[in-house]
């Protein structure tokens, strides 16, 4: 039998559905659902968050931030650990924060149907895009 190499930055890249830990003011983790992007050649996942919730007020205060994804199946699992950017909220549905965010759809999704409304609503929401940088990765396939 035939061993092969599991490869962590696969499933990143594969996943779209992760575990974002931040860390609490009182040092505990706030575990959020969040709809990554990993950019294999920058080595950064992005994800999309909207302004005052608790990951991103977290992020504010502490950078720190891990994720976690897993195989639909549940047997293969990666932890991505690094520090985060935040880009936004912008004001301007033409501007640069809003653009980065535009970027990060066009990447993990495709074309938009309406650029106009997904703009304006990343505008209404208070969208922000967190850019983490990948420092350290580490997983295992249990199959």
């Amino acid at each position: 039998m035939t061993a092969t190499l599991f490869d962590p930055r696969t499933l990143l890249a594969e996943s779209r559905l992760g575990v974002l830990a931040t860390i609490k003011a009182d040092g505990r983790p706030q575990l959020s659902p969040v709809t990554p992007y990993y950019d294999a050649e920058a080595d950064v996942i992005l994800v999309s968050m909207t302004e005052g919730r608790a990951k991103t007020i977290n992020l504010r205060r502490d950078p720190r931030a891990t994720l976690e994804v897993t195989s639909a199946d549940g047997w293969s699992w990666a932890t991505a650990e690094g520090v985060a950017t935040l880009t936004g909220p912008g004001d301007d549905p033409a501007g640069p924060e809003v653009e980065a965010l535009v970027d990060y759809y066009r990447r993990a999704a495709g074309e938009h149907p309406d650029w106009d409304e997904y703009r304006s609503v990343m505008v209404a929401d208070r969208r922000v895009l967190m850019t983490m940088t990948v420092d350290h990765v580490y997983g295992a396939s249990l199959r």
